[in-house]
């Protein structure tokens, strides 16, 4: 067994092998940017080492730093982790010439599935099903349009070394092909530095579904079955799960033998995906799916795996890379229940699912979920680095088990002031077409307008809202207002700020326990996956803090994008007062109460950091 583990990536992942690494006895090493010195993968491992700054290309992808990091360290092993360097045949190639131990795929297998033209002509020879297309070397305009007429449309256009959704393009039509083409060159060319693309059949229900294999170096290969990734918003995977909806013993016995075959057609060794494409229009059928890559490495949504089948992957990895046979056979593994994951970003999906960024001063998950997480309470999500927050994994007997799970687990969570897509997620596994199995990758955007929170809070927040901060007030003339109802006490109807905004509702009698919580002299609401920043309309600050004199600070580091007021102004309460654009959200920020403008300090463009002093109101004596 491997005595030592250099762990060259960062976050969520980081973490996950640090995890099983120290269980098996195996001292771990991390390496750092400096923005990510104190981040938790780094305080977990037994020692550290810090390879460069926050650009990934002058640290967690410079080879010579995390070579030097091994050799410094005495590393026995390097684990890439999956992004970065983990498909980077050059530095696989560089650690093993090192005398390193590399934990991944051997380097000729991440040649052979690197071009995905190289792949599939691969692929066909050895036997496995593919799209039907055009792989060849002609590149000519004329020549791919004759090919793409050939195949039919819609065809999907897509870049050789492509990945990630980049350098592809679905044409409906001959007319809309050169087009399409030359836009797909552009982007390729500078993503990849490799225009070169290929043409294939545009299947029109698709589902994506991969299949988990493992070989080790005494030639056993076997799968540990099939995953759903059908859930995508721009390519980019959402929700996965395993097994996949709706497939049958035959066609999964069809697609795994057929993954292991692509596997051994490269002499794989190690955790692969071999991953397909298949026609659902009229249910899965083993002669409607067709292979479309390998990932030659361990895949973000390996838990759902680990979920129904009881192994730990990355377990798997170390004991294969340390020269041991595969740990179970193929008629020693099953499937156990249903596992689903969410992927949690810091994201807004309200503002196009633009990343959020800042300080993390309230993250909370779900208990009785597995919870993957890079970062905790007290941490930062920073512009350098993927988004991920956490994924959050459900496991249970049956399919709708694990979505009911899922759901009302991704409700529950609560980060403060990044903003996610939770909510955005619990209303996906929460929805009657995702939980009776009818998917495919277009559903997130056929069913975007019940799926994406519209940013407006709904009654029931209102209501919360208000119901918290009556007791707070008492009764007062301005947000009080009482109405006769006969045997029955006056209810009151009162006006809240809530984001900034101020809305007036009659309280509901009783009112609902809200989940709230103190944050920077804020007060913060908690609903459904959603947080909101609540104030009474005449002592609040919008978004921001008011200090006993007056003073409107800054929430968190921003730009000032407006100032609606002049100094000398006269405001009265509730009044915006300038906005603040701080984590891709604009923020109004409203006059505490009557009174003068007596000093204003921001000024429209101006960055400012959190806490800053951006205006001050006297009140006006009467």
């Amino acid at each position: 067994m491997l005595s030592s583990l250099l762990i060259a990536n960062r976050g969520e992942i980081a973490r996950r092998v640090v995890r099983t690494a120290k269980k098996m006895g195996i001292r771990t090493i991390a390496v750092h940017s400096d923005v990510d010195a104190s981040m938790p993968f780094v305080r977990e491992a037994d020692e550290a080492v810090e390879i460069g700054p926050a650009p990934a290309r002058e640290s967690y992808l410079d080879q010579d730093k995390i070579l030097a990091g091994a050799k410094a360290t005495g590393a026995e092993a390097i684990h890439p982790g999956y992004g970065f360097l983990s498909e980077n045949a050059e530095f696989a190639e560089r650690v093993i010439a090192a005398g390193l131990v590399w934990v991944g795929a051997p380097p000729a297998a991440i040649r052979a599935m690197g071009l995905k033209d190289a792949a599939k002509a691969l692929m066909t020879e050895a036997g496995v099903p593919v799209t039907p297309g055009y792989l060849g070397e002609d590149q000519s305009p004329d020549r791919l349009q004759l090919e793409a007429d050939a195949i039919g449309y819609p065809v999907l256009i897509k870049a050789v070394a492509g990945g990630g959704g980049k350098g592809m393009r679905r044409v409906d039509a001959a007319a809309d092909f050169l087009d399409a083409l030359a836009s797909c060159r552009r982007e390729a060319a500078a993503a990849f530095g490799d225009d070169r693309v290929l043409i294939e059949k545009y299947v029109l229900n698709p589902r994506h579904i991969e299949v988990q294999v493992f070989g080790d170096t005494h030639g056993n290969v076997v799968h540990l079955f099939e995953r759903d990734c059908s859930l995508q918003r721009r390519h980019q995977k959402v929700i996965e799960e395993a097994p996949a909806p709706g497939m049958d013993e035959a066609t999964r016995a069809a697609i795994c033998a057929a993954a292991v075959k692509a596997a051994k057609a490269v002499d794989y060794v190690g955790a692969g995906t071999i991953e397909f494409i298949a026609d659902a229009s009229h249910g899965l059928r083993a002669d409607r799916i067709w292979f479309m890559e390998m990932n030659t490495r361990l895949q973000v949504e390996h838990p759902v795996t680990e979920a129904i089948t009881g192994q730990d992957l990355v377990e798997w990895q170390l004991r294969v890379a340390s020269g041991e046979a595969l740990p179970k056979r193929q008629d020693e593994l099953a499937i156990e229940g249903w596992a689903i994951e969410a992927r949690l970003y810091a994201e807004n999906p309200t503002g196009g699912f633009l990343p959020s960024i800042g300080p993390l001063r309230r993250l909370r998950f779900p208990k009785g979920l597995r919870i993957d997480s890079g970062v905790e309470e007290g941490g930062a999500v920073t512009p350098f680095y993927d988004p991920m927050v956490a994924k959050v994994i459900a496991h249970a007997k049956t399919r709708v088990g694990a979505a009911r799970w899922l759901a009302a687990g991704l409700r529950q969570i609560e980060v403060w002031p990044v903003r996610t897509n939770a909510a955005f997620l619990a209303r996906a596994a929460a929805d009657e077409d995702f939980r009776a199995g009818r998917i495919d990758t277009g559903f997130i955007e056929r069913h975007a307008d019940r799926l994406v929170p519209d940013g407006t809070p709904p009654e029931r927040v209102v209501q919360d809202a208000a119901a918290t901060l009556l007791p707070e007030r008492g009764a007062s003339p301005w947000t009080a207002l009482t109405g006769f109802r006969a045997n029955r006490d006056p209810q009151p109807e009162i006006s809240v700020a809530i984001d900034g905004e101020v809305y007036t509702i009659l309280l509901a009698d009783p009112p609902r326990k809200a989940r709230t919580v103190r944050i920077d002299g804020g007060t913060i609401l908690f609903d459904a996956g959603e947080g909101w920043a609540i104030s009474d309309r005449m002592s609040a600050g919008g978004t921001g803090t008011t200090a006993a004199d007056g003073s409107i600070l800054a929430p968190m580091p921003g730009r000032i994008v407006s100032v609606d007021v002049t100094e000398g102004a006269t405001v009265t309460a509730g009044q915006k007062l300038l906005v603040l654009e701080a984590m891709k959200m604009e923020q109004a920020l409203l006059a505490p109460f009557d009174g003068v403008v007596a000093e204003l300090m921001a000024t429209t463009g101006g960055q400012v950091t959190e806490g800053t002093i951006l205006a001050r109101i006297e009140k006006v004596s009467n």
